[in-house]
């Protein structure tokens, strides 16, 4: 019920308030440093878009998150929901050591390639 709750105060804060506009949101520390992006740049305000329906922009702030929807969802399930229990496939797909590798290659591949752009 606590996670919940938090994801519903989290997701109300983060339709009111645009991460653009508002200072009070953190900032990202690898690019204050470096000057590129990692994976995680942009989460905020594609949040903030897919909260009002905006795709376009979402995919814009950030491509990877968008696509991630599906499959954090669906950990969700698993992990919360008993889908483990129900369905044992998922569990063993879900947390398989393909996936898992191929989830590392794409936040690397993501991280080098936006900032190649």
């Amino acid at each position: 019920m606590g996670i919940v709750l938090m994801l519903l105060i989290g997701g109300v804060f983060y339709y009111l308030f645009s991460p653009e506009e508002a200072s009070f949101f953190p900032k990202c520390p690898f690019y204050a440093i470096t000057g590129l992006q990692c994976p995680g740049c942009g989460s905020q305000r594609a949040i903030h878009h897919l909260l009002h329906f905006d795709l376009k922009n979402a995919f814009l702030s950030n491509s990877l998150l968008v696509i991630a929807i599906p499959y954090i969802l669906i950990g969700i399930y698993a992990e919360y929901f008993g889908g483990k229990e129900r369905h044992p496939k998922l569990k063993a797909i879900f947390y398989s050591k393909n996936i898992i590798l191929f989830i590392l290659v794409s936040i690397i591949a993501f991280w080098i390639g936006r900032n190649l752009i």
